[in-house]
């Protein structure tokens, strides 16, 4: 599970936030100022960092300057009701990776948080090393596409390969439909079809079947998880 730190007064845009970003699997740890925000960055570990600027007692703009200064490389992304160029400027000057203007619509930070960590994945070296993917008796074997469990070969479609890598690219995390779809299919989720579902059982019948182990779970309304 991505652990995401979010520094902002405002406890409802805080609490909005916090709320919608749980149900898509992360584990988000708010801070209504900004002194308590810069030790508890500078003293745990997070995946990402979410900055509101103008915070009490330490801006944004500070906090992001001196976690920077302190070789910290977390992805942070700028949260602010300033819309100009030299607010985005600043921001970006001291070491943020984004910048998000207030009001905005949640699709939208969602989809930011995602791009920040991909590109947080890709860059890194272990990432760029793995060759094989395994959770339990699964493996998949990214250079040759073949999957196996407990040493049995299993044959998938391209679009179930897809599928199957996701997840265990993201073991333990909640996987919403509309990520699964923009993920694999690289399309907008469709509320009136059942395409992600249909695929899951696909999915399910070729992984689980003859196992006594189950592995992808449902969780009814929010999506689906490898647990």
């Amino acid at each position: 599970m991505y652990r995401i730190g979010l520094a902002e007064d405002d406890q409802k845009i805080a609490l909005l936030i916090k709320s919608g970003l749980a149900e898509h699997g992360y584990e988000v740890s708010t801070y209504p100022d900004g002194q308590i925000a810069l030790d508890a960055f500078q003293s745990e570990t997070f995946q990402l960092l979410i900055l509101d600027v103008m915070m009490p007692k330490v801006s944004g703009i500070a906090i992001c300057e001196q976690l920077r200064e302190q070789q910290n490389h977390t992805p942070i992304l700028m949260l602010t009701a300033l819309g100009t160029i030299d607010d985005k400027v600043n921001g970006l000057a001291v070491g943020a990776d984004d910048y998000l203007v207030k009001p905005f619509h949640f699709r939208e930070l969602l989809a930011r948080i995602e791009a920040l960590l991909r590109r947080q994945n890709l860059n890194g070296p272990v990432k760029q090393s793995i060759k094989q993917l395994q959770f339990e008796d699964l493996v998949l074997d990214i250079q040759s596409k073949e999957v196996r469990r407990a040493g049995t070969l299993i044959e998938l479609t391209a679009k179930e390969f897809h599928l199957l890598e996701l997840f265990l690219r993201n073991p333990n995390r909640l996987l919403s439909r509309p990520y699964i779809a923009e993920q694999v299919w690289e399309v907008s989720f469709d509320t009136g079809t059942n395409v992600v579902d249909v695929y899951i059982n696909f999915l399910r019948n070729k992984i689980e079947k003859g196992f006594e182990r189950k592995l992808i779970r449902t969780k009814i309304g929010m999506g689906y998880i490898l647990k």
